[in-house]
């Protein structure tokens, strides 16, 4: 299952994508139209807090509209907007540093190499969708920087999870990308103000449940600026494993329903060539990953 926050005719609702991707159903929409039971949230936040409960009637749903194909709620995926999955995050976006050694040797040295997972944040206001621009903020920044990035959507509440038990606290994943004023984080000392300009976390195009990803250990990470590949890894590569990122912040940390880990970048960003290679205004960065589809977002001009 393929799931979008989407917008049409100004309308914000939560949508399934259809098999063949070239549809999306407005889950609530044809909720209403089916039968008299009402069930679908508003927002993916209260979806996925649903758990299985929110599964079970997505299936029926799809069942019905296999047979009611022309209801309406049912729109060609031209037609709407994309919006990122979770376009209001209920807290910071949670970000693994360093899980890539290829990425840690480019900015620094093989010494740099953790021994223990290294975690930062962003704000909720980066969060923007597919497509969406992305501010320059020239006035504060001149070495604005691209992160491809897998994404963990957790999907139940947990706390001290064990690593053979954290997968299942899984909802899904997606797409993010970890925009990064360097100058900025270097001046800060901090990741946190370089790491929070707002429109800097792009996310999407789509949310996928796991049931799609049973290995997610196996996803290749592919970013391009202006079409030239610049990233090219892949999660098997991963310092430190989306079981051992989850285990470790919920041991003193309670995680909820929504909450968005970002699982590290690739070797390949923009401050790793010399002389280092920033984005500029009218830049389209894509961010590909196996199974998730493709991330396309523009620099402001």
């Amino acid at each position: 299952m393929r799931f979008v926050t989407a917008e049409k005719n100004g309308k914000q609702f939560i949508g399934l994508v259809n098999e063949k991707q070239d549809h999306v159903v407005d889950l609530k929409a044809v909720e209403m139209q089916m039968d008299e039971i009402i069930s679908i949230p508003e927002t993916m936040m209260e979806a996925i807090a649903m758990g299985e409960k929110f599964l079970e009637r997505v299936h029926q749903i799809t069942e019905w509209t296999l047979k009611h194909s022309e209801s309406d709620g049912i729109y060609p995926i031209e037609d709407i907007t994309l919006k990122a999955p979770i376009p209001k995050p209920s807290k910071n976006i949670f970000c693994v540093g360093k899980n890539y050694a290829d990425h840690v040797i480019e900015m620094g040295s093989a010494k740099d190499i953790p021994e223990h997972v290294m975690m930062f944040t962003k704000a909720p206001t980066t969060v923007v969708g597919p497509d969406a621009i992305v501010m320059n903020h020239k006035k504060i920044t001149e070495q604005l920087d691209y992160e491809g990035e897998l994404a963990v959507v957790i999907g139940k509440v947990g706390r001290g999870i064990k690593e053979s038990e954290a997968l299942e606290y899984v909802f899904g994943y997606t797409i993010v990308n970890d925009i990064t004023a360097r100058d900025i984080q270097s001046r800060h000392k901090q990741f946190f103000l370089g790491k929070s300009l707002d429109t800097t976390c792009p996310m999407g195009p789509t949310l996928v449940h796991k049931s799609l990803i049973p290995y997610p250990s196996q996803l290749s990470v592919l970013t391009e600026v202006n079409g030239e590949v610049r990233q090219a890894g892949n999660t098997s590569q991963f310092i430190f494993p989306i079981e051992k990122i989850i285990s470790v912040i919920s041991q003193g940390m309670t995680l909820e329903p929504g909450d968005i880990i970002a699982t590290g970048t690739p070797a390949g960003v923009g401050k790793g060539f010399n002389p280092p290679r920033y984005l500029k205004a009218g830049d389209i960065i894509e961010i590909t990953i196996d199974v998730l589809g493709t991330l396309r977002n523009k620099i402001e001009e």
